[in-house]
């Protein structure tokens, strides 16, 4: 094969290892998943606390060790407080589900006779036999199980933030470390902000209107408000239907819907893109792609680390003048020159 076949075929050759290491890796990311997906936490922790306890010393002359110390302590009271709330709160909502259930039909004979008032044909043992079929309480207690999975990791996530501090107050570490560092935990700091702050603002509005569950609602919203573009707006509508079951179509389901809208453009679209100016320098296309390919790999966990994986590896590829053209692209550049 001569050196002119050879230069011609260079592109697609790169392009077919690529796919190769690509599907490699995937396949390596799934199978590892119980071991990696704890270490990705983990590794998110460093960096907040470890840019945390840079900022204490900086600002507050407090010892870098004592920051840590304090970090690791409110991760802690923070993890606990949360587990603890969230189990009640699954506890509750099953053991009050014979309560919904009389309300979500009272509420489906109110809709009956709205149709007929208005002759449309509505054939309600259908209907009711359908919606009895869905599995509410089998999927609350997955996600309890779920929640319940993540917290019994929590000490493996421990141990890996021990060795991480153990090995940072060690070694050297190269610049492009310190700068994915420093922008990523900005990026986390950020986010857990403005997730606080729409979660507070959430439970202030349902709590105006005496909704039931507006703490574990709160706290769905903390969550969702970290997965892009979709989880603020489900988090918009999960109200909803607790609001539909408690009170019917009427002035507090239109009220929540407005103010929790108004709520999540104005940190979504003003205070955090204020506050991140760029971001991650993503494509907006781009990260719904990531978001649905980490879901597939790692679940729900893989749609909260979505944006902050996808920046790691952009700022990795963009390292390297061979992979460098893929890092353009993820950042919104077309060309692969």
């Amino acid at each position: 094969m001569t050196k002119e076949t050879v230069s011609k075929f260079a592109p697609i050759n790169t392009i077919c290892l690529l796919i190769l290491a690509a599907s490699a890796a995937t396949w390596v990311l799934v199978y590892t998943k119980t071991v990696l997906m704890p270490f990705t936490i983990a590794l998110f922790i460093f960096m907040i606390a470890n840019a945390s306890a840079t900022w204490l010393r900086q600002k507050w002359k407090v010892p870098y060790h004592l920051g840590i110390v304090l970090n690791f302590v409110l991760f802690m009271t923070v993890i606990t407080a949360a587990a603890s709330f969230i189990s009640t709160s699954i506890e509750s909502f099953v053991s009050g589900a014979g309560i919904y259930t009389d309300r979500l039909n009272d509420s489906l004979d109110w809709v009956f006779n709205k149709a007929a008032n208005y002759h449309i044909n509505i054939n309600p043992d259908f209907i009711t036999e359908t919606i009895s079929k869905i599995p509410v309480l089998n999927m609350v207690k997955s996600v309890g199980s779920l929640i319940v999975s993540l917290f019994t990791n929590i000490l493996l996530v421990t141990l890996f933030v021990i060795f991480m501090f153990l090995g940072n107050a060690s070694a050297q570490k190269p610049a492009f470390v310190g700068t994915v560092q420093k922008q990523i935990s900005f990026y986390l700091f950020v986010k857990i902000s403005v997730s606080v702050l729409a979660a507070l603002c959430t439970w202030l509005v349902l709590k105006v209107v005496n909704t039931e569950l507006a703490m574990m609602l709160a706290v769905l919203t903390f969550i969702l408000n970290f997965i892009p573009n979709i989880g603020p707006l489900i988090a918009t509508l999960s109200p909803l239907p607790v609001l539909f079951l408690q009170y019917g179509v009427d002035w507090h389901m239109l009220l929540v819907l407005v103010l929790l809208t108004a709520i999540h453009f104005v940190i979504g679209n003003i205070l955090e893109t204020r506050w991140l100016g760029k971001g991650m320098n993503l494509n907006p296309l781009v990260v719904v792609a990531c978001l649905i390919f980490w879901a597939l790999v790692w679940g729900v966990m893989g749609a909260l680390l979505a944006v902050p994986l996808t920046a790691i590896i952009k700022m990795v590829l963009e390292q390297h003048e061979t992979t460098r053209p893929i890092s353009r692209v993820l950042g919104g550049e077309l060309s692969l020159r």
